[in-house]
């Protein structure tokens, strides 16, 4: 019998399956990890504009469903996706040291594509004090990079490098942030940081350009890497793989938005 090592995400669930948790299981199960769900909210999406209503789920019914994957089953590393207020990120703080958890992977889910606001500042404020020193690596894009650096703008390759290295200086064991389509080179950049080493990983940026879950799917990679035992540095390298071969085999789910297609890396390769 073959065993498997096990993820948690605690994120919310998109019903459109692009993003959250639909996205997190996808990539977990395709890299031989089994994972588990604490659910955070469900995202709907009206048929025609694709605007997005949020419904958060009770707090103790979300700490329920992390006793049940923590102590009931057993995790070798976890991740966040959208956890929208405080409260959410206190309880998810006080997890990681109640259970002393390790392979903690933060996705701020701070700013949604195509926007360059912070959505929820109190929720963000909390992930900054709480999470991003409990963090064995957070994955922030460039707005994200630049809140948590406390820099104007993280806009440049050189700027990437200045916010990751006060990222890890204010707490994070190590730091990917993801350059995407803000950056005007004509490369997806995205830049690993451990306090050590930079990684500078660039592909060239793909047209059309179906995104949606992209983000998700990159860090649910870096977790299922570490919960097989990989280093962080190779979990992020075949994260970066992972999230690119799903870019360029993405699809439109309809006539809105496209997601990444989160079998490409084993039908068609890196």
């Amino acid at each position: 019998m073959t065993l498997l090592n096990k993820a948690l995400t605690i994120a919310g669930s998109d019903t459109s399956g692009g993003a959250g948790m639909e996205a997190d299981l996808k990539t977990m199960e395709e890299l031989g990890v089994f994972g588990m769900t604490a659910l955070t909210c469900i995202v709907t999406m009206h048929p025609t504009t694709w605007e997005h209503s949020v419904y958060p789920l009770p707090m103790d019914l979300i700490e329920k469903q992390l006793v049940t994957a923590i102590e009931g089953v057993g995790i070798n590393a976890m991740k966040t996706g959208m956890i929208g207020s405080p409260d959410l990120v206190e309880l998810v703080a006080e997890t990681i040291d109640k259970y002393e958890l390790k392979n903690v992977v933060i996705d701020p889910v701070m700013v949604c594509k195509g926007c360059d606001l912070i959505l929820a500042p109190d929720a963000a404020a909390a992930i900054k004090k709480l999470l991003l020193p409990r963090c064995d690596i957070i994955t922030p894009n460039t707005v994200e990079a630049a809140y948590l650096a406390d820099m104007a703008e993280v806009k440049t390759v050189e700027q990437i490098k200045e916010a990751a290295q006060k990222i890890v200086a204010a707490g994070a064991k190590s730091v990917v942030i993801k350059g995407g389509e803000r950056l005007s080179d004509k490369a997806a950049i995205d830049i690993f940081y451990d306090g050590q080493e930079f990684v500078e990983m660039a592909e060239p940026k793909i047209y059309p350009s179906y995104n949606h879950g992209a983000g998700c799917t990159f860090s649910a990679a870096i977790t299922a890497g570490l919960a097989n035992g990989m280093t962080m540095k190779d979990a992020v390298l075949q994260a970066k793989a992972f999230v690119t071969a799903a870019l360029k085999h993405g699809f439109a789910i309809n006539n809105i938005v496209g997601c990444t297609n989160h079998t490409a890396y084993k039908k068609y390769g890196a």
